[in-house]
């Protein structure tokens, strides 16, 4: 299982932006999302009407980067895992909880269960730099 250190911990809880990658046809796919760092998960919010929510129910691997750039002086961590799409249930009404709390758009826009899911990318390598 991998791990966060204490930096990557305080920089994934500081930002809540990050461009998510999958792929569909050995074509990638990349965008802008909010998520959230969840126990040692990071946890996505989605519709299903998006190329990516397509993209995972066809291949569950995702890459995710979370960074800020700033020339010469860029921090990242990049994490690569399996995605598990949340629908409904505790887990769900977990992950909305956060989100409704966190996100201003949640609180605008509210969903239910069943009506737009989360993804939860379960990471298995991950790379980090510039936290020092």
């Amino acid at each position: 299982m991998i791990t966060f250190n204490q930096k990557e911990i305080k920089f994934l809880e500081t930002l809540e932006e990050a461009r998510i990658a999958t792929s569909h046809d050995d074509i990638p796919h990349v965008k802008p999302v909010s998520y959230v760092k969840i126990n040692n998960e990071i946890i996505v919010a989605t519709d299903y009407n998006t190329r990516t929510y397509t993209n995972i129910k066809l291949n569950q691997n995702a890459g995710i980067v979370i960074d800020i750039y700033k020339s010469g002086e860029h921090r990242a961590i990049c994490i690569q895992g399996k995605t598990e799409i949340i629908e409904n249930g505790p887990e769900f009404q977990k992950f909305y909880e956060i989100f409704h709390n966190k996100f201003q758009w949640v609180r605008k826009e509210p969903w239910k269960e069943n009506e737009a899911p989360f993804l939860k990318i379960i990471p298995k390598t991950k790379t980090s730099w510039g936290l020092d």
